[in-house]
Order: structure tokens, then C-alpha cells, then sequence
């Protein structure tokens, strides 16, 4: 996978309208977005990633729902249904309404692969045991 930073990360006109409307006292997902919106860039995460390959997802909005995740007590498999069907969750991400989302496998990979693996996350069981 390579990451082929996302031209612009607008929130769709009708994605907004939509989550705005049917939660006008906002959620913790609207509230990350209206707070933290640039936070992270796809470029950031340019270092993770090889230059060559296929393009994988955002590693902008995938770092967005695992705080999302972590913030809300969602199981991966939990967020990755939040991404698919919640308007709220399509508004942080900046997501069509028709986004199809993507498999919970992906949150654990990134994980596992991107933050344990470049020192950005906790270490591996056993690793101090020696």
C-alpha cells in the first residue's frame, strides 16, 4: 500500500447538511471535526507508507477513527459500522453518503503496522523480556 495524500478533505455539502440537521446539538464526531479538523494530514503519514504500490485509504481519516474509537468505547468492528451508516461519522471523515466504508481489518493493521511499528503506539508483549 502507498498513501497518495487526498486532495482537499472537505465535508461534502450534503453530508454536512444532512448530519447537521439530524444532530443539531452536534456529536463527540462532529466535535472532533470542528476541532480538530487538520489535525492530521495525509501527508504526515507520507514516512509509513512505501512510495510504490496501490493506494491505501487515508491514513488521515483512519487515524480520525481510531481516536473516534478510543473516544466512544467502539469495538473495531463497532467504528468501522459507525463510518458505514452513521452521518455524523461521514461528516468527521469528510465522506461521501454513499462511502461504502471499508473492513474492520484495516483499523488493526493500521495500528499494528503504522503506529507499534514506527514507535508510535504501545510495544509488542515480551519485548522487554529478556
Amino acid at each position: 500500500m502507498s498513501v497518495r495524500p487526498r486532495p482537499g478533505a472537505e465535508v461534502p455539502a450534503l453530508t454536512a447538511r444532512m448530519a447537521r440537521a439530524s444532530n443539531p446539538a452536534g456529536t463527540t464526531a462532529m466535535w472532533v471535526r470542528d476541532r480538530l479538523d487538520g489535525l492530521w494530514r495525509d501527508e504526515g503519514f507520507a514516512d509509513w507508507y512505501p512510495r510504490d504500490g496501490r493506494p491505501g485509504l487515508s491514513p488521515a481519516q483512519l487515524a480520525t477513527v481510531s481516536v473516534l474509537q478510543f473516544l466512544l468505547g467502539l469495538s473495531d468492528r463497532d467504528a468501522v459500522e459507525a463510518v458505514r451508516c452513521r452521518l455524523d461519522f461521514k461528516c468527521a471523515l469528510g465522506l461521501d453518503l454513499d462511502d461504502p466504508g471499508f473492513h474492520h481489518s484495516v483499523l488493526t493493521d493500521f495500528r499494528d503496522a503504522r503506529w507499534v511499528g514506527q514507535g508510535g503506539g504501545a510495544r509488542k508483549a515480551g519485548a522487554d523480556e529478556a
